[in-house]
């Protein structure tokens, strides 16, 4: 039989170890909802995200035969206000966002059951050995952060951030 001091350190023992335990899970759990969660948008960012009139981007390198058109309301004012600057981000940091999104963005149009088929209507052609140009791969990155944003996407394994 135990006696009650013995009784007394083991539930005072047992109560710390499940108090430590609760922080640490506690701990465990705050970052990983923070990292997951889309940041909330800003007054010039919901003006952008709340434009009617069709916006038409024509995404085109002098350099190659490659364009883009986007159709989308809004896009252009985001693109011009809230979006970095040109120059901003690499070449190449911009072509391995871009692999990534359209890999994601190709495999949900496949999956009209699953994701919502108004968003996600026709397949990009993006060839990741394919020189396209800073200009193209700079509106394309951008066109995915205004999409994620503006419809609660998440395309990578990455928050959608300006």
């Amino acid at each position: 039989m135990i006696e009650s001091k013995q009784m007394k350190k083991l539930l005072i023992h047992m109560g710390a170890c499940f108090g430590i335990l609760s922080l640490f899970l506690i701990g465990c759990n705050a970052p990983k909802q923070a990292a997951t969660s889309t940041p909330v948008p800003s007054d010039t960012e919901q003006t952008a995200f709340q434009q009617t009139e069709g916006d038409t981007i024509r995404i085109a390198s002098d350099e190659t035969e490659y364009e883009i058109i986007i159709i989308e309301p809004g896009f252009n004012f985001w693109l011009k206000s809230i979006a970095r600057p040109e120059g901003y981000y690499s070449q190449s940091f911009l072509e391995s966002r871009n692999k990534i999104y359209v890999l994601n963005w190709n495999q949900r149009v496949l999956q009209p059951r699953q994701y919502d088929p108004n968003l996600y209507e026709l397949q990009i052609n993006y060839d990741s050995f394919t020189d396209y140009g800073y200009e193209v791969n700079y509106k394309l990155y951008n066109y995915f952060l205004y999409f994620q944003r503006k419809y609660s996407q998440q395309l990578g394994p990455f928050v959608p951030r300006i």
